[in-house]
């Protein structure tokens, strides 16, 4: 009896490793049983972030208040674009809000296999918990960043709407867009490095091409099913439905971005289980 215990508890403690078994084995289930795991890389990730930075957490709320008082200057004080008929300060805040957000996540996300290449060389987990990790920890940013937006509506005088229940929903397609991202472009990243230095600059391209300095009714109506291919355009327009309760967003835009988001996504996960075996090796 007591050999068949002890058997048990062997196989029940004991860890296979195998290939995976066809392009549709994403091994998900994986993700859950070191679910332990992934709070602690969070937890890592933020006090990281933060640990001997002499402001600490207020870097999380003047980045995008630096940002947002140059795009009212520049585009809402000197070139007068228009702001959906809310303070110009207010109109770039909502869009910034997502959109930090969004650039940070992609950025961690892509790097974070090369950034833990000790860990992914000399221990056994799923490397999913790796780029999931990295798009959660700047919630805790996009979270001290959004009590400032609350101050800054109370400062103009404008109540939050009853849209804010979709907020979460919004911010779920941006870390989902983020995570994609970050999956197609990690295992890039780990045989060639230019990512590190590319990823900045195209993010940086992606911020102006979509609606964040100026609204969607600025772009021509023939060109916004094309304008719309970009997915962060139906999450910006989405964020200031929900904050500011402007008119409501071009639902087909949203549309568009949700399914972009949901192939890329797909993309992203299978690419990304394709190249894991060999990412020790490489890295």
């Amino acid at each position: 009896m007591s050999d068949s215990i002890h058997s048990e508890i062997q196989s029940s403690s004991s860890i296979q490793i195998r290939p995976s078994r066809g392009l549709l084995d994403l091994e998900l289930g994986a993700v859950w049983r070191y679910r332990e795991l992934l709070y602690f890389l969070v937890l890592r990730e933020i006090k990281v972030r933060y640990r001997q930075a002499v402001l600490g957490v207020a870097w999380a709320v003047i980045q995008p208040l630096f940002a947002v008082v140059v795009f009212t200057v520049i585009f809402g004080h000197f070139a007068k674009f228009p702001s959906d008929g809310v303070p110009y300060a207010v109109f770039a805040f909502a869009a910034t809000l997502p959109w930090a957000y969004f650039a940070e996540a992609t950025q961690r996300s892509a790097n974070g296999l090369v950034t833990d290449a000790s860990l992914v060389s000399k221990v056994y987990f799923p490397r999913l918990i790796l780029p999931l990790a990295m798009v959660a920890a700047p919630l805790v940013d996009f979270l001290c960043a959004f009590v400032v937006f609350l101050g800054v509506l109370a400062w103009y005088g404008i109540s939050p709407t009853l849209n804010l229940v979709f907020l979460p929903v919004l911010l779920f397609i941006a870390m989902m867009l983020a995570l994609a991202i970050g999956l197609l472009l990690a295992p890039i990243n780990v045989r060639f490095r230019d990512v590190r230095h590319t990823l900045p600059f195209i993010i940086q391209i992606w911020m102006y091409a979509s609606p964040i300095v100026y609204p969607l009714s600025m772009v021509p109506e023939q060109w916004r099913g094309l304008y719309s291919l970009n997915p962060m355009v139906g999450v910006i327009e989405g964020f200031r439905w929900v904050l500011l309760g402007t008119e409501h967003p071009d639902f087909v835009s949203m549309a568009i971005s949700m399914v972009i988001i949901a192939a890329a996504l797909f993309a992203g996960l299978v690419y990304f289980k394709k190249h894991e075996r060999a990412f020790a090796d490489i890295i």
